[in-house]
Order: C-alpha cells, then sequence, then structure tokens
C-alpha cells in the first residue's frame, strides 16, 4: 500500500523511537482508521489517546511503545497550536481553588469502590508501592506504608494527619502498627465510606473536607498522592496549612509524581479524562512553595518503581474487567487501559518521577537520618 506524505513523515517520526506503522513488534502502532494518524498530529497528546478510546489504533505491548516515544522525546515534536487554550487555562486560571477541588472526587475516586478493590492491594493503597525485596504488590505497598512511617519516626500516642488520605490504607497501618491516632481529609465521598467502615474499631477519623479549612495541631503530617491535585498557583498555601498544622519538633512527609521541567503544562488527555485539574508539580515549584516554610531533610525518588506499580494495577485490572464489563463497557476498557500503561510507559521512560520529601519546621539538630530501608519489615 502507497503511504501519503503525512504517513511518511509521521512514520519517519515514529522511527526515531524504533517504532513503525503497521511494523511487527508489540509496540508498534496498527492504525485502524485512516484518520488517525491526522488525528494524532493534528491534536497530539488529546488525539492519541481520544483516537486509542474510539479503536482507531492499537499497540499489543501499549506500555513499550509509550516508552519507547517519550524516551525518544517525540511529544516535544507534536505541538498542535490547538492545544494553546488549554495551556491559556492553566496558566491563568486556578482550576483547583475550593470549588473546583471537588472536582476529581466525584469524576475519578468515586467510580465505585467495588472497582478499585479489585485493582488495587488489600490496603487499598492507590500510589506508588516501594518494591525493593517485595515479591507482589501487597508486600511492596506494605513496604511504602512502613517507609513511610519510620520517616515520620512515629511513636504511640502521636497524632497524624493525613492530607488526600484515599481510603485510609496509611492511617490504618499507623494505628495498628505504630499506635497512632490518624485524622484524614479526603474530596471522595466513596472513600470516606469505606473507610469508616474498613477501620471503625481503630482510632482513626475521616472527613469529608478541603485541605484549606485545616487548622489544629498535629505531630506528624503526612500527604501521600495528593498533591498532584493541589494545582501550582496553591502549592504555596497548601504549604502554608501544612506548617500551620504541624507541631513544631514534628515532621511533613510529602509523596508526589513530579514532572522534569517546570514550563510544562498538564497532559490533556489525563486532565479530560482521568484527573480532572491535575497538574504534576516540579523541584522548583515545590522548593518555592516549601521556601520559608520548612527545611528539606531529605529527598527520596523511586519513581521507576512505579512502572511495575502500575503493571501490576493493569494486570488486576484486565484479570477481574469481566466482572465490571457490563457495568462500565468498552470504552472505559480502553480509557482505563490506555491510562494505566501510558502512565506505565512514562515512568519506565523517566518522563515522570515519584519524590517523598520529608520536611521540618526549623530542621533537626545534628541532621535527619533516612531509615535503612532494607531493614523494613512487614
Amino acid at each position: 500500500m502507497k503511504l501519503t506524505q503525512l504517513e511518511k513523515w509521521f512514520n519517519q517520526l515514529l522511527n526515531e523511537a524504533g517504532i513503525s506503522l503497521n511494523g511487527p513488534n508489540p509496540w508498534d502502532i496498527q492504525i485502524h482508521h485512516p484518520a488517525a494518524i491526522q488525528r494524532i498530529v493534528a491534536e497530539g497528546s488529546l488525539g492519541l489517546g481520544e483516537s486509542y478510546m474510539q479503536g482507531d489504533w492499537d499497540a499489543a505491548q501499549l506500555d513499550a511503545f509509550f516508552y519507547r516515544l517519550l524516551r525518544a522525546q517525540l511529544h516535544e515534536k507534536v505541538k498542535p497550536i490547538g492545544l494553546w487554550f488549554h495551556t491559556l487555562q492553566h496558566t491563568l486560571m486556578n482550576k483547583q481553588n475550593s470549588r473546583r477541588a471537588w472536582r476529581v472526587g466525584e469524576y475519578h475516586y468515586n467510580l465505585g469502590n467495588a472497582f478499585y478493590q479489585a485493582m488495587l492491594d488489600k490496603r487499598m493503597t492507590y500510589t506508588c508501592a516501594y518494591w525493593q525485596d517485595a515479591l507482589d504488590l501487597d508486600q511492596a505497598q506494605e513496604n511504602k506504608l512502613e517507609m513511610i512511617c519510620q520517616k515520620l519516626r512515629l511513636q504511640p500516642g502521636m497524632r497524624l494527619l493525613d492530607i488526600g488520605c484515599g481510603w485510609g490504607s496509611l492511617m490504618g497501618y499507623a494505628a495498628e502498627k505504630y499506635g497512632v491516632e490518624c485524622v484524614g481529609i479526603t474530596v471522595s465521598s466513596e472513600q470516606m465510606k469505606f473507610g469508616q467502615q474498613r477501620y471503625a474499631h481503630l482510632p482513626v477519623a475521616f472527613r469529608l473536607q478541603d485541605y484549606r479549612e485545616m487548622d489544629e495541631p498535629f505531630d506528624a503530617v503526612a500527604s501521600v498522592g495528593m498533591f498532584e491535585h493541589v494545582g501550582r498557583k496553591n502549592y504555596r498555601t497548601f504549604m502554608q496549612v501544612a506548617h500551620r498544622c504541624l507541631k513544631s519538633d514534628g515532621l511533613f512527609l510529602l509523596h508526589t509524581i513530579g514532572k522534569n521541567l517546570t514550563h510544562l503544562m498538564p497532559d490533556p488527555w489525563l486532565d479530560r479524562y482521568i484527573f480532572p485539574n491535575g497538574d504534576l508539580p516540579s523541584i522548583q515549584q515545590i522548593a518555592h512553595a516549601v521556601e520559608g516554610q520548612f527545611v528539606v531533610e531529605d529527598l527520596h525518588n523511586f519513581g521507576a518503581d512505579y512502572d511495575r506499580t502500575l503493571m501490576a494495577w493493569f494486570d488486576n485490572f484486565n484479570h477481574h474487567w469481566p466482572e465490571f464489563n457490563t457495568e462500565y463497557g468498552g470504552e472505559f476498557y480502553r480509557k482505563w487501559s490506555y491510562y494505566l500503561l501510558s502512565c506505565a510507559g512514562a515512568f519506565r521512560a523517566r518522563d515522570i518521577q515519584l519524590w517523598q520529601w520529608v520536611l521540618s519546621k526549623q530542621g533537626i539538630v545534628g541532621g535527619y537520618q533516612r531509615p535503612v530501608l532494607p531493614n523494613i519489615e512487614t
């Protein structure tokens, strides 16, 4: 079949990443609709994702396709003019203000607790696992929770604030293993209901509340996988909230996905279909928000572990999909597969990172020592 000029250019671009148009490899893109290429070139990430959801193209190993695409930075070579409005919105508007902050809970986290139970580990931990010495997802997530508790130096009788507590995995673990009293805030009514039922026997309180409303003292503060929803115009406010809630001798652990370049805008497909108003921070943006509020005691990057975490989630999702097909439908399956596998490829390519920051108010006299991670016991 004779290729058009656009198809030839597109194929040459893909070849820079070791990807071929309709090629034999599992990471090669297979075009099913002739308009797919034009749409991808014209609309970039948004067109790529939407055309996949509609079945216009496939790749047998979507994660490997994205790993090669992002490792070669091909996304930097396709910059549609039509995305200027998306950029302008995130530059000028506060898309994560106190009114908009609830949108991601309603759209994403309220999908259904049964769905997330099928996809996640037994503790329902929807953030990057720590895979060192772990044999499976359950072990890797317990490793991560134990590591957080050790980094925060939790002791019996302490009071922990979890900003963006999810289904309560960290609070449940800290209460069980460390005798800590916990308060968690979330913007998801489904998460709160689940957590209140599961941890009714523990000193764990869930609140359906915006973080900006918090103003009471805690011995330690954690935020695990929530800062990605805060937004660049609110980073300083977030740090001020954490600062006023943390006692003078306490520690604050911030666990967040991050981007390599400050100027990058949120991915338009993820913004529309997965995490409304999401916005990944850069090192520079976090440092600016922290300045004058906290001393950075430790910065730990284990973003490569998110690749393995996402692949484990996809395996669970794929295995249990027959239970949810009737309720959610075929387009949802393609959308969710695209989300999990494209993100796995992005972490594998080191295009995005996962950071844990340990922060103190005045600096720890004598310095802070990160726990010896191989000695984690769960």
